[in-house]
């Protein structure tokens, strides 16, 4: 059954195809985070493998959360790797190094083009597929990164 929420079929399907990219980032995001937790080398190794474990356990709230805005809004959320890899803007490198300085700045960069790329979202949810509710979703997933960027950017100072 179509949820009847004051939201057209088609701006509901344009907004669920939306969040499907932004869930296809996170997940994306996740496991580089993961992959910085479990191979972190150097005399920092303790303190960054916590730090790691810390932001992929956000990340993972932060995944639920736009999955389930996916369903709320009748449609479904992909769960194989192969479907996040055709949508996701963010890009899988090897990786050369396995220091913090490395990684933090890899997994910094993948924060603010998610930043960024929301930013400009939450105006067209708002304004353009009539739902404030998404508009504000996207909001507060901004400011989550936002902190998260934040807390990386200190650990190059």
């Amino acid at each position: 059954m179509n949820p009847n929420i004051g939201i057209t079929e088609n701006n509901r399907q344009s907004i669920a195809m939306e969040l499907l990219e932004l869930l296809a980032d996170e997940y994306l995001l996740y496991t580089k985070t993961r992959n910085a937790h479990w191979n972190i080398e150097g005399g920092d190794f303790h303190s960054m493998h916590l730090f790691f474990e810390l932001q992929y356990r956000e990340l993972s709230e932060v995944i639920d959360k736009v999955a389930e805005r996916i369903r709320a809004l009748g449609s479904y959320a992909p769960a194989s790797l192969s479907s996040f890899l055709n949508m996701t803007g963010l890009t899988e490198s090897p990786m050369e190094r396995n220091d913090s300085s490395a990684l933090v700045k890899e997994l910094l960069e993948d924060h603010e083009y998610i930043i960024m790329s929301q930013r400009k979202s939450i105006n067209r949810f708002t304004d353009l597929y009539l739902d404030s509710g998404t508009g504000d979703f996207i909001s507060g997933l901004v400011e989550k990164h936002e902190e998260m960027a934040w807390k990386l950017r200190a650990q190059l100072q």
